[in-house]
């Protein structure tokens, strides 16, 4: 990435900001906190290996051809030079060990979990056809049908005896018993009757065994494809349920996936909640109505929480109980698989949460309770302390067993090639990549903390094998890893020595703002310890920046929109009435926070459902701490929709900004420059692509005749303007002007040009505004005066009903006679109790910074005096 800042040219150690865990309470119902540490570790030296790789059981190979493989296998797991030539070669020359000269230290490291890796893959090869045919479990386990029957086989070692139960046989299994193998694998052939399969389609089923006290348990089958519960019974159940649709009644896709995009600009969306009525919505409605608002804003890439089926709806979809079945509260399987069509209909893609970091605790409806009696060996999860998750209170998951493998990389492409996602965000992989799960640890960035004994190698081996299965099976697939830590080489693809993801969250981002707006006064606001945070991340690995997800809405915090104008979100936000200072500088922020983050934070962007237009209110789930209410689980799009009320505004530039990366791929771009911290203004300006930005954060200050560097020379216009009236401002910026520039400096000698930039112009930076700049391609025989499409069609879109002029000629004289916005006009916030004084008052306080010569200050200062960094940042 071509850039002036050292933070990103080069990777060096210790270049990661402080990222503690958040309070366990707000962890504890988002899950994002982690757990506690754990003793046992991974020796890294080549020579030796964990004792989970000596401890692999028969159990772990795929049945029908363990007896002609038996003798192969014991030499491979027992004679460690049987495959060391061969890995050798693979491993003498780490790619990644050369891009970062701090990794070398760790060299044995990396050749130790590649080894595992390579070994793993192996015996896969050699067992089980390979590492895709080894992931289609789902073809042989769980309910399947063969010629003349139906086959069920579950992996339960403990288990004494098993049958089948269901609504098939009048819940009697005793005609149903099922046979064990000797690697734990029950199985059952159930004939047809009278042509037709003795289990019916959309029937309940459940596996009935016997553990080891005698004593026999009820359980939904590991690898159900759908569950549900009866909706008249509280606290019932979960029963699992034999899908398999006639013809008929199967939905079968019509639409190809949408082809990879230059960068990703994902919608996070929550389908339950999406509703504006208080209720649980479901796969269809959230196809014909939200994903067309997502397509208007111009997103191209949809994340969807809450697929896989949890119990427990105010987890967030995070205690996962059943891995291969829809969540059945918003549809069926067939329901899921019209929304992602209609997406790619769209020409948007759909990327799924998947939670592989644990599993809900629950015993009677998840996996939790299915493996009874089992030691670690013999079981889906660890034993003892190292199998729970003492603040998310779950289970986790034995990463080196090989039935777990087999579970888990199926399911991965169970999702992708049943229900045609287009990649995955891996949950909670901070948790999975150590022992300590990152509870009560502060990440600094010391390399020590990525690579010691307190890296699970089995985890990492495990995400290593599922990210090459992923692209293996769909080469454009996006797979996104939410890692607070900042693993070296998380994001770096599995044949250099990386873990093979594509993008990194970029965690730091989001509560950088939040510990701004929460604890900062406005004057205290820092732009080089914001540029800082929006910067600092490896640059050979990409990140998805947002300025706050569902994870700053959930109950107990606020969003952005929400700390900034608090109670005033209730009764002022009529564009009828004049805005009030609170709302005119909250209505600017919230547009410049995320335009910042989005322009100068990664290399993807992301926003969460209703964050667009600033939703007020935080989320809370139906839970008994709020008797069980949906009032505050649902989205208010009638916010948006009324013209009168200034949400449209938010939105809009939501919109334009999206659509400002459609036409010049700022976001995909490697040339990202920061020229000026201009600390005493409050300003910032830094080049992405082609584009030059300025963000004005004075609350008074205007420039006039602000100079600004750039690369290339020529006449620059305006792309996109914060201030715009369209988007609530105030007008201050002519879009109508050319901005020519001037050469500065010696030709060729970096150091005489203005702030390291070979050309510059000026421009007029209002207060509280932001500006994007393009470069007009002129020719001799044409000049191109038109604005480009990213602000011409935004205005030419019916945003607004009135224009610029009408609003800017509304008589305020007659401001008094309007209709005001009472409680009633915003429905659904008439309820809601008013809230604390907003931090904004501290804006009353400050007073006015003298206009004074441009003190730009060069990028170097933040390299030689990097900013001191408070322990605030990420979960």
């Amino acid at each position: 990435m071509q850039t002036s800042c050292a933070l990103l040219s080069s990777p060096s150690r210790g270049s990661f900001i402080p990222i503690p865990t958040k309070n366990l309470l707000r962890a504890a119902r988002n899950k994002r906190s982690f757990a506690s540490p754990c003793t046992t570790g991974a020796i890294f030296e080549s020579q030796k290996l964990s004792r989970d790789v000596f401890s692999i059981t028969a159990s772990r190979l795929r049945n029908d051809r363990w007896r002609e493989h038996s003798s192969n296998i014991s030499s491979v797991l027992t004679d460690d030079s049987s495959t060391m030539a061969d890995v050798e070669k693979e491993i003498e020359n780490i790619h990644i060990l050369g891009l970062d000269q701090g990794l070398k230290p760790y060299k044995d490291h990396f050749r130790y979990r590649m080894k595992r890796y390579l070994d793993q893959k192996k015996l896969f090869e050699n067992f089980e056809g390979g590492l895709e045919e080894f992931a289609l479990g789902y073809l042989k386990f769980g309910f399947n049908k063969e010629e003349g029957c139906i086959v069920y086989q579950e992996w339960a070692p403990a288990a004494q005896e098993a049958e089948i139960i269901g609504d098939f046989n009048e819940w009697d299994g005793s005609s149903h018993k099922m046979e064990k193998n000797q690697f734990g694998v029950w199985s059952i052939k159930i004939p047809d009757c009278d042509g037709k399969p003795a289990i019916p389609h959309n029937s309940r089923v459940k596996f009935r065994f016997k553990h080891n006290s005698g004593v026999w348990i009820d359980r939904i089958p590991a690898w159900i494809k759908y569950a549900t519960v009866d909706p008249t019974k509280f606290a019932a159940p979960y029963d699992g349920v034999y899908w398999d649709p006639p013809a008929s009644e199967r939905y079968d896709f019509k639409y190809p996936r949408p082809p990879q995009p230059k960068a990703p600009r994902i919608y996070e969306a929550h389908v339950g909640m999406s509703s504006l009525e208080p209720r649980v919505n479901s796969y269809r409605e959230f196809a014909d109505d939200v994903l067309p608002r997502i397509k208007e804003n111009n997103y191209n890439t949809v994340q969807l929480m809450a697929i896989m089926e949890h119990s427990y709806y105010a987890s967030f979809g995070y205690h996962v109980t059943n891995f291969f079945a829809v969540s059945s509260r918003s549809g069926t399987p067939e329901d899921l698989k019209y929304l992602i069509d209609k997406a790619h209909s769209l020409g948007l893609r759909v990327l799924m949460d998947v939670v592989h970091s644990h599993a809900s605790n629950n015993v009677t409806d998840g996996l939790n309770g299915f493996d009874v009696g089992q030691g670690s060996q013999d079981s889906y999860f660890h034993t003892g302390d190292r199998g729970y998750h003492q603040v998310w209170d779950s289970r986790l998951f034995n990463y080196s067993n090989w039935e777990v493998l087999r579970f888990l990389l199926s399911n991965l492409r169970w999702w992708l090639e049943e229900y045609k996602f287009d990649g995955f965000r891996f949950d909670g992989v901070t948790s999975m990549l150590y022992h300590h799960h990152g509870i009560n640890l502060t990440f600094t960035g010391d390399y020590n903390e990525y690579f010691s004994e307190k890296t699970d190698v089995d985890a990492v081996v495990y995400l290593m094998l599922a990210n090459t299965l992923i692209h293996s099976i769909m080469p454009d697939a996006t797979v996104i890893a939410e890692d607070v830590s900042g693993m070296p080489g998380l994001c770096r693809s599995v044949s250099e020595g990386g873990i093979g993801f594509d993008y990194r969250l970029a965690m730091g981002i989001p509560d950088k703002w939040i510990d701004y707006l929460k604890n900062k006064s406005y004057a205290d606001w820092s732009m080089k310890e914001i540029t800082w945070t929006l910067t600092n991340r490896r640059y050979t690995e990409k990140c998805v920046a947002y300025a706050e997800s569902h994870d700053q809405a959930i109950v107990g915090d606020k969003t952005i929109a929400f700390l900034l104008m608090d109670r005033e979100m209730y009764s002022g936000m009529s564009w009828l009435t004049e805005a009030s200072p609170v709302v005119d500088h909250g209505i600017a922020l919230v547009k410049m926070i995320h335009f910042l983050s989005m322009a100068l934070g990664g290399e993807a962007y992301l926003n969460f459902m209703g964050n667009e237009f600033g939703h007020p209110d935080w989320i809370d789930f139906p839970r008994d701490g709020n008797n069980w209410s949906y009032e505050k689980c649902r989205r208010q799009w009638n916010l948006v929709d009324t013209d009168h009320l200034r949400y449209k505004f938010m939105n809009a530039f939501d919109r334009a900004m999206n659509l400002l990366d459609e036409e010049f791929s700022f976001l995909a771009s490697e040339k990202q420059i920061v020229s000026s911290i201009d600390e005493d203004n409050k300003v910032i300006v830094f080049e992405r692509g082609d584009l030059v930005f300025v963000f004005n954060f004075h609350p008074e200050n205007t420039y006039e005749g602000y100079k600004v560097g750039c690369d290339l020379p020529g006449k620059y216009q305006v792309a996109l303007d914060s201030d715009a009236w369209v988007f609530g401002g105030h007008g201050r910026v002519g879009h109508d002007v050319d901005h020519f520039t001037s050469p500065e400096g010696i030709p060729g000698v970096a150091e005489t040009n203005f702030n390291g930039r070979p050309n510059s112009f000026k421009v007029l930076s209002p207060p509280q505004a932001c500006v994007a700049y393009y470069r007009v391609e002129e020719s001799l025989d044409e000049v191109q005066d038109e604005q480009p499409a990213s602000f011409t069609e935004t205005i030419s879109t019916n945003l607004v009903l009135v224009s610029d002029d009408d609003l800017q000629e509304l008589p305020t004289e007659n401001l008094q006679e309007l209709p005001k916005v009472g409680n009633s006009d915003v429905d659904g916030l008439q309820d809601l109790p008013a809230m604390g004084n907003s931090d904004v008052d501290d804006l009353q306080e400050l007073g006015t910074v003298a206009n004074s010569d441009v003190g730009q200050s060069k990028v170097q200062d933040l390299e030689e005096n990097p900013p001191e960094l408070d322990d605030e940042s990420d979960d």
